[in-house]
């Protein structure tokens, strides 16, 4: 029988239920996953179904119906251009979190390749891509999506892969971390002695003893990736009129915060609500899925 590995709350022991009821079970009873996923899933059906929600044209310009404030016509009022804000939002929110979910999924495909590399293989390997990560690192993230920016381009497609080349060495260093602590477990030397092949103990005994790290910090990676993604735009990098998107709308309201910051307010308010949001989901998986949080 099986050695149970502890009890959950309600007093079950963790082997009678199982590793994903018992995952599960940690996660609902954790308040900033319930919160910042909550959040999440309620931003994520809005980006889906918002648009059924407005009949306006995110893009049509009606200088007639500028600056309007909030009412129950326009949500959100509307901005310099007599655009709809709710409805740019909207919009905005659906362009935002595919950059997010796009930039952060090809920056961790490299870096878990380039990790698990770097840890299983060690010598001249490791070097290499350990000090090309170093030299990347060494740039502030905004700074290292700027230069790359600057040098392809301005447009929404060189900021996913800007923000995808910055996101590289952090998920390579943390996959390297963790694959050198698996491989010097004893059941990896005794499936080596056994003949099994490399991609074999990489792909079937490293890669899933590893996906907990990576998943949080795909997760906290999605909010930073937000974050330049806006910051980009707000610099007239990234997304260029009349793209709804939210680092843009935020740039085009910074002239008229004074006298009308509803055209800025709305934008920032939801940038920092998307981040909040992830930071909470991811914070709350790290302890979920720590095994010295399980007992």
């Amino acid at each position: 029988m099986p050695a149970e590995t502890g009890t959950l709350k309600d007093g079950t022991p963790e082997s009678r239920t199982g590793p994903w009821r018992s995952l599960w079970q940690r996660m609902r009873t954790n308040r900033s996953v319930l919160i910042g996923g909550g959040f999440l899933l309620l931003l994520i059906l809005v980006a889906v179904f918002g648009p059924l929600l407005t009949h306006y044209d995110p893009s049509k310009v009606d200088y007639s119906t500028k600056f309007l404030k909030p009412s129950a016509a326009h949500w959100f009022g509307t901005d310099h251009n007599g655009r709809d804000i709710f409805t740019r939002v909207i919009h905005g929110m659906r362009l935002t979190l595919s950059v997010g979910f796009i930039s952060v999924m090809i920056g961790a495909a490299f870096g878990i390749v380039l990790g698990i590399i770097s840890g299983y293989y060690g010598g001249k390997w490791d070097t290499i891509i350990m000090r090309i990560t170093d030299v990347m690192l060494a740039f502030p993230g905004i700074l290292l999506a700027l230069a790359i920016v600057s040098a392809l381009g301005k447009s929404l497609f060189n900021v996913i892969i800007a923000v995808s080349i910055f996101s590289v060495p952090t998920f390579a260093r943390i996959v390297r971390g963790s694959t050198l602590a698996v491989r010097k477990l004893e059941y990896i030397d005794a499936m080596r002695t056994l003949g099994a092949s490399d991609s074999r103990i990489i792909f079937r005994h490293i890669l899933p003893n590893i996906t907990s790290p990576i998943i949080v910090q795909a997760t906290l990676r999605i909010a930073v990736a937000i974050l330049t993604a806006s910051g980009l735009s707000f610099l007239g990098l990234g997304a260029q009129p009349p793209t709804p998107e939210w680092g843009a709308m935020l740039n085009d309201g910074r002239s008229y915060i004074t006298e009308h910051p509803h055209v800025a307010l709305f934008p920032g308010l939801s940038i920092v609500i998307v981040v909040i949001a992830f930071n909470l989901l991811g914070d709350g998986l790290r302890d979920a899925l720590d095994p010295k949080l399980k007992k």
